[in-house]
């Protein structure tokens, strides 16, 4: 527990220490207030659950996108720097070291996602919004955003650099994501199975309405557990490289 909470901090460390961290979080703060003055507030006279359902709907792909930069770096920044070797040989076992990635960006993701909380806050001021939805809502971004996180952690334990990390982290999450058209044209019992597997379109959009679902959040953590595993191989294997 303590490699992974020296990895952890290690690299939560980094992302405020570095111009990339920050450029992430202005730019998807930025994203975060257009899209809701533009397609959210701007879009005529809602409801105000309609209204949170259009946010949760804009910041999950927004929050989706921003970790497949925050992710980019974990490992294939370690690999193209010389540093994954010394980590390799020191007593941190590679699951820790997987794990510690994963926390950390998933750490800098919640403080992202936190600091968007004026923005649902603002429906306040013309109407009425259900805590149990916003915290739904918020729950969900977080399991869509932590699943896209891992996926990209998958593709940047393959990737010899960072570039080649974000252009496999950006296709494998979009493909992910795409699943629900997939799915309209595949044939049974296919369709079922490959809609299953949609990041945003199943599984997100009950939580986007304020509804937690069991089935969803084991989809999500599945997901995520199974990636880590993946991750985890992909480390141990160029270990004995």
């Amino acid at each position: 527990m303590r490699n992974i909470w020296w990895i952890l901090r290690r690299d939560f460390a980094s992302y405020l220490a570095s111009p990339m961290g920050y450029i992430i979080l202005t730019v998807t703060l930025a994203l975060h207030g257009l899209l809701f003055n533009t397609m959210v507030v701007g879009s005529g006279n809602m409801l105000s659950e309609e209204v949170l359902e259009r946010f949760f709907f804009w910041s999950g792909g927004i929050n989706a996108t921003a970790s497949v930069f925050v992710a980019m770096r974990l490992i294939a920044e370690e690999r193209q720097l010389g540093t994954l070797t010394l980590i390799s040989t020191s007593p941190v076992r590679d699951h820790q070291f997987v794990l510690g990635k994963f926390l950390s960006g998933l750490s800098f993701i919640g403080v992202l996602t936190a600091l968007t909380l004026y923005l649902p806050a603002l429906i306040f001021i013309n109407g009425k919004v259900s805590l149990a939805h916003l915290v739904a809502g918020y729950l969900g971004m977080m399991l869509f955003a932590g699943a896209a996180l891992a996926l990209c952690l998958m593709t940047s334990a393959f990737a010899p650099n960072q570039l080649v990390a974000l252009v496999l982290g950006a296709g494998v999450v979009l493909l992910f994501i795409l699943f629900w058209f997939i799915a309209r044209v595949a044939s049974p019992p296919f369709d079922d199975l490959i809609a299953y597997l949609s990041l945003h379109d199943k599984h997100y959009r009950p939580f986007m309405r304020g509804l937690v679902s069991l089935q969803d959040v084991v989809f999500y953590l599945s997901l995520i557990f199974v990636a880590l595993v993946v991750t985890t191989r992909v480390v141990e294997a160029r270990r004995w490289q």
